[in-house]
């Protein structure tokens, strides 16, 4: 089974719940065994505090890998698996835990989509992550993201506009783009994103996303050989 692959249940009643106290929902996800430990923390303090942030119930089976979140709130639930699956994808719980800010989302990145085998996979994770990690600061310092390359998926942390671009970045990288030409364009989106700032906060609630502005795709003259 992937290491990534979850199974989806929705609209579960909750044998333990008494009738008449709400209908539970829950998801199965399945994470990495070598990722459980991180979710349950020392003494069990990771798990126990994303379920008292969400007011969900958490059940792992540490052997596989398997994990059950349950809840009454479909908002807070969904938040739940999103978080439990940026910590299987790599992500620190502190890092992951951003997602029950407003308008964080999290983002994955399959690499056997761009790859045609074990070598190149290597290759292209070395293109994303850069020189002592180089290439991947740099997008997430000009993205204002958090971005975890973990076995074979890339995560993206942040707010929409900055993970749409670091997607952008990663996906330019990943089909041959120049580094330089992927942080030029990471460059004018930056700009582009403050200057939209101090409009929104000047009172021009009518100025056009920044995200807009630097949707060109990057030209076939700027690809790697």
């Amino acid at each position: 089974m992937a290491d990534n692959q979850e199974k989806e249940t929705g609209n579960v009643q909750d044998e333990k719940s008494p009738e008449g106290q709400g209908t539970e929902y829950s998801y199965e996800i399945k994470i990495p065994k070598d990722r459980v430990a991180v979710l349950i923390g020392k003494d069990g303090e990771t798990k126990k505090s994303i379920e008292e942030a969400t007011k969900t119930r958490i059940n792992i089976d540490s052997h596989d890998g398997d994990v059950r979140v349950s809840g009454k709130d479909p908002i807070l639930l969904f938040q739940t698996r999103e978080i439990v699956q940026a910590i299987g994808r790599g992500f620190n719980p502190e890092i992951a835990m951003l997602l029950l800010k407003q308008d964080y989302i999290f983002e994955l990145i399959n690499l056997l989509d761009f790859v045609r085998g074990k070598n190149h996979l290597v290759r292209v994770k070395g293109r994303i992550i850069g020189s002592e990690g180089k290439s991947r600061r740099t997008i997430e310092s000009l993205t204002d993201t958090h971005i975890s390359v973990y076995g074979k998926t890339v995560g993206i942390i942040g707010e929409m506009d900055g993970v749409y671009q670091a997607r952008k970045a990663i996906t330019a990288l990943l089909t041959g783009s120049k580094h330089s030409s992927v942080y030029h364009m990471l460059e004018k989106f930056r700009k582009q994103m403050k200057l939209r700032r101090m409009m929104l906060d000047e009172g021009f609630e009518n100025f056009h996303d920044a995200a807009d502005e630097s949707s060109e795709d990057i030209s076939e003259d700027n690809k790697e050989e």
